[in-house]
């Protein structure tokens, strides 16, 4: 029998004890933005295609191994077994880009621990169409009928790359409907409308809204939306319409950061984005984070909405974690950045970001054979398909 979830808003956690809403556009919001100075400018249709077009653009292909096959330069796959033998601790294996299954330490007498999804994304274009658009070049590790039960799915934002309509559809029919929602401002009536959801199976939210999710016989966990500097859109004409956000996971005694995406500074602003470090003094610190380290390039233009791997880095000191994983890299090109990335870079300068600061606790494609140093605070990498416990 799948348990029963129950949802409840509890006090915000915005440390601000005159909330504004400087990220609303209307009241009621029908857009939201990012209200930093470290946004700096939006770039229009005109700049997307210069740059998508331009001269500067230096692009490499994905290495390929002997005969075509899956080169030994890109990020590892294995096939996942999710910590299964670490029932005590705080579990988190990597599918792939920035879906992340996490499960929590089991409660006394329960069977397993509470487990939240973030951003499933398993289709093989990350697009609105089959045909057309960037395809992953890293095969998921599983299917979505190989993950374990889950109770909770977090959505950070509406791009195709974070949002994956099969993928979600297959979890709500797998669970019977007995799985919640989160995402942000805006987003229920694309869940109500396109997964057949209830109303009381999603929740959107605006940052820093706060909820316990009760799991019947299986424990409980708190989730807060929190702020990320990025934006949203699954149409060239629906831009801003819904909110993008970042969450924080508490249960079992454990904290966990899922950034979704986000930027840190856009070039040639004066300050970094407040935000992380609000985050870290209200929450932190966590015991472990999930911090986006591609797809950053070139800088000129993605910088207000993606962080480089140094960044990344910064990130981690703001938020107080004590150890962060690198993701949304090795998995798929975007139609930007793909154009200009290497896509062996990311780990290697999150790695070179790291030990520059002492950071560096190893894992993955970058690493020296081992997995990721967890006893240590630091930053480090894993492959698609392992699990990470803390």
């Amino acid at each position: 029998m799948t348990p029963r979830i129950t949802v409840t808003q509890t006090e915000s956690r915005n440390p601000d004890s005159t909330p504004s809403k400087q990220h609303h556009i209307g009241q009621p919001p029908t857009h939201f933005k990012n209200p930093w100075p470290s946004a700096g400018e939006a770039h229009g249709f005109r700049e997307v295609l210069s740059t998508r077009f331009g001269k500067e653009r230096n692009f490499v292909p994905v290495p390929q191994g002997p005969d075509g096959t899956r080169s030994e330069e890109l990020v590892k796959i294995v096939k996942p077994d999710f910590g299964a033998d670490k029932g005590d601790k705080l579990r988190a294996t990597w599918i792939g880009h920035a879906s992340v299954l996490v499960e929590f330490p089991a409660a006394a007498g329960a069977e397993r621990g509470v487990r939240v999804l973030f951003d499933p994304v398993f289709a093989d274009r990350t697009s609105p169409f089959s045909w057309l658009g960037p395809k992953r070049y890293s095969p998921t590790p599983c299917t979505v009928e190989e993950l374990p039960d889950v109770d909770v799915v977090c959505i950070s934002h509406n791009h195709y790359d974070h949002l994956d309509h099969d993928a979600v559809s297959r979890l709500h029919t797998k669970s019977q409907g007995r799985i919640h929602f989160f995402a942000g401002l805006g987003n229920k009536s694309w869940f109500t409308q396109h997964v057949n959801c209830q109303d009381h199976e999603v929740t959107d939210s605006d940052w820093w809204d706060s909820y316990l999710v009760k799991v019947e016989e299986i424990g409980e966990v708190n989730i807060t939306c929190t702020p990320t500097q990025h934006f949203s859109g699954r149409t060239p004409f629906d831009s801003g319409q819904t909110l993008w956000c970042s969450f924080v996971a508490e249960a079992a005694g454990k904290k966990l950061y899922f950034s979704g995406d986000t930027a840190y500074q856009a070039v040639n602003t004066p300050t970094p984005c407040p935000v992380f470090k609000e985050i870290g003094e209200v929450f932190g610190p966590f015991d472990l984070a999930f911090l986006p380290i591609g797809l950053y390039s070139p800088p000129s233009f993605m910088g207000n909405v993606h962080a480089t791997p140094e960044q990344s880095v910064c990130i981690h000191k703001d938020i107080r974690s004590k150890l962060s994983i690198g993701m949304h890299y090795g998995t798929v090109r975007g139609g930007l950045s793909g154009q200009y990335e290497d896509v062996r870079e990311p780990p290697q300068r999150w790695r070179e970001a790291a030990t520059k600061e002492g950071f560096w606790r190893g894992g993955g494609i970058t690493g020296d054979g081992g997995p990721v140093d967890c006893d240590n605070e630091g930053v480090g990498l894993c492959n698609i398909g392992e699990t990470v416990a803390v």
